[in-house]
């Protein structure tokens, strides 16, 4: 849930470490830190808090002068945010990086004691730096491999010794690092957007593959010391896609790409105006095998897994499950050969996820991934993999990402119907053609945010929200709700819009925020019903609705109208009201919108 960096080349390593963990901010952190060789030394730098905060400090004591280092953001896990707890972490021998939780830490410690090392801080990585050194003989290959048969957990980890002042050793297991390859130099790093600004090509490292880095080699082994040869992947992504672009946010510009991330991710999926996929999984004769559908993510990707099991139990009569990866593993699911296991993840590192897909695997079910990131650990490991397209996203909470995820739904809920005879191609093409025309319409309510903006003044000032809605409209309500409060820091319930009378309307007294969504005609004065229950109960309603229902303004105190389209569709349109709506509310709070208290983009750690 942190960022790693590491730099050897020719320029000064300090500006690309540092410039590289801004990159990385979005992964959420509470304290960061570099360590560079200088002078055949290793000088450590490292601060509690922001990065502005390491840089004031890197001014204070003097920049380091050197040409290799490491540096890394923290996400504190073990020992609360503190200048000694941040990373690097050191020995005599050695600096080192870490991210994940290393579970035995407490034994390995205890032992080290034994031989009469002593620990500064509180933390897991300060461990495996007096672990490493009471190995060390001179070889860090050596070394690294007799700590890893030692340790368990997850960990990438980035490691430079004091007696090979040119070379930066790494090694992974369950939590992402890559090699960045460049001319004179090269790099290591949690995710592509920390080294955009000097390369594009990389390595992938898979599980416990140690490599060794200086300007001109990059040497990769298995623990056996056998040499590997890698394949070279290429960032699709330029710097321009990384950057704000203006916007005085990533998560507005985020936003705002959304019609555009949902064209490239639906275009290349139709052929002659139905959908195509190239995967075994979804043949035809696979396709109608499945008895039942597993849906596991977490958080928002859970969030747009309900809208699939909408989806799939509509109109392909599979029964499907929403399972929220955490619990899946540790509920003993109950799984079949002819079940079929959609993981979805936007970084394809969430651990719980990850954990989830191996455990399918385990059970031999067919497993689908949903991801956004090309060659991450859930891409690679599941059995046929989904991309998503949605571009770089570096808000911490997500938003084109969860749109194009709920797109992809659509797509295999269409192929699976005509697969099973449930749609004709007559019918498909149809829905298809919708889904095309939803771009236009998502950049006609972009055209009009002001009236979010001004509808979230209204509600800035609340300490408690409440969100409603009916069928797809909930699915809806709990994304809101989750955005508002991640971003803003308003406590904010959703509700399924009939369960309020079964409790939670002791709740609603005068004044208290209420958000309904009423987009779909069959449920829309049921919704009506519920929301003339917290009127009359002193509620202040916001109504987003769509153009096409028969409500009148004074439904609610405030009505915001979504651009009319078939009801099923609804959620890929109702759900950047939502987004803005809980945007503006953060910036108007003066919320830290992109880098929200406590949270983290790609959460490696269960």
């Amino acid at each position: 849930m942190c960022g790693i960096v590491g730099y050897v080349g020719k320029q000064q390593a300090s500006d690309i470490l540092v410039n590289g963990l801004r990159k990385l901010e979005y992964r959420g952190y509470d304290s960061s830190g570099i360590a560079v060789f200088e002078q055949g030394q290793i000088k450590v730098i490292k601060a509690k808090g922001r990065m502005d905060d390491l840089e004031d400090k890197i001014l204070e004591l003097g920049k380091p002068k050197g040409v290799c280092g490491i540096g890394h953001t923290r996400w504190a896990t073990h020992g609360e945010p503190s200048d000694i707890n941040s990373h690097p972490h050191g020995s005599k021998t050695l600096s080192i990086v870490h991210n994940g939780i290393i579970e035995n830490y407490l034994e390995l410690k205890a032992r080290l004691e034994a031989h009469g090392y002593v620990f500064e801080s509180e933390t897991d990585t300060e461990v495996l730096a007096k672990l490493l050194d009471y190995f060390y003989e001179g070889n860090p290959f050596e070394a690294i491999k007799r700590v890893l048969h030692r340790v368990h957990g997850s960990y990438a980890l980035g490691m430079i010794f004091k007696d090979h002042p040119d070379q930066i050793f790494a090694v992974r297991k369950d939590s992402p690092l890559i090699v960045g390859l460049g001319t004179d130099e090269n790099f290591i790093a949690s995710d592509i957007p920390a080294i955009l600004r000097y390369t594009k090509n990389y390595y992938l490292l898979e599980e416990n593959e140690i490599v060794t880095l200086s300007d001109q080699n990059v040497l990769i082994q298995n623990l056996d010391g056998e040499m590997l040869t890698k394949e070279v992947f290429t960032a699709k992504w330029d710097l321009e896609a990384a950057e704000k672009g203006g916007f005085p946010h990533f998560m507005l510009k985020e936003i705002f790409e959304q019609p555009e991330a949902l064209r490239k991710t639906i275009s290349p999926r139709l052929k002659n105006g139905l959908p195509e996929f190239e995967l075994d999984l979804l043949q035809q004769d696979a396709v109608n095998r499945y008895q039942k559908i597993h849906i596991v993510a977490c958080g928002t990707a859970m969030h747009a897994g309900m809208v699939g099991k909408a989806l799939f139990e509509k109109w392909t009569r599979i029964p499907t499950d929403v399972a929220i990866a955490s619990e899946f593993r540790y509920n003993d699911p109950i799984l079949s050969k002819e079940d079929l296991v959609i993981i979805v993840s936007q970084s394809g590192e969430t651990a719980d996820t990850l954990a989830a897909l191996r455990l399918a695997k385990q059970r031999g079910v067919p497993t689908l991934a949903i991801v956004n990131v090309v060659g991450s650990s859930i891409a690679r490991e599941a059995d046929g993999v989904l991309y998503t397209w949605a571009g770089p996203e570096i808000a911490v909470a997500s938003t084109k990402a969860y749109t194009v995820q709920i797109s992809m739904f659509y797509l295999l809920a269409f192929h699976f119907a005509r697969m099973r005879k449930l749609f004709t191609d007559e019918e498909t093409a149809v829905y298809c053609q919708k889904m095309l025309e939803i771009p236009e319409k998502m950049n006609e309510i972009l055209q009009h945010t002001d009236e979010c903006k001004y509808y979230a003044s209204r509600f800035q000032n609340s300490s408690d929200l409440f969100f409603i809605g009916r069928g797809l409209d909930y699915s809806m309500s709990l994304e809101g709700s989750l955005k508002l409060k991640e971003i803003s820091y308003i406590h904010s319930e959703a509700y399924a819009a009939g369960e309020l009378k079964h409790g939670t309307i002791s709740l609603i007294t005068d004044r208290v925020p209420v958000v309904a969504l009423m987009t779909q005609p069959k449920l829309y004065e049921k919704t009506l019903s519920n929301v003339k229950e917290v009127k009359t109960r002193g509620a202040c309603v916001l109504l987003m609705a769509s153009s096409g229902l028969p409500v009148s303004e004074e439904s609610a105190d405030y009505i915001l109208w979504i651009p009319e389209a078939d009801d099923i569709l609804m959620p890929l349109l109702s759900v950047i009201p939502l987004q803005l709506f809980a945007y503006y509310t953060a910036v108007l709070r003066g919320c830290d919108v992109d880098k929200p208290r406590n949270l983290a983009k790609s959460v490696t750690v269960e």
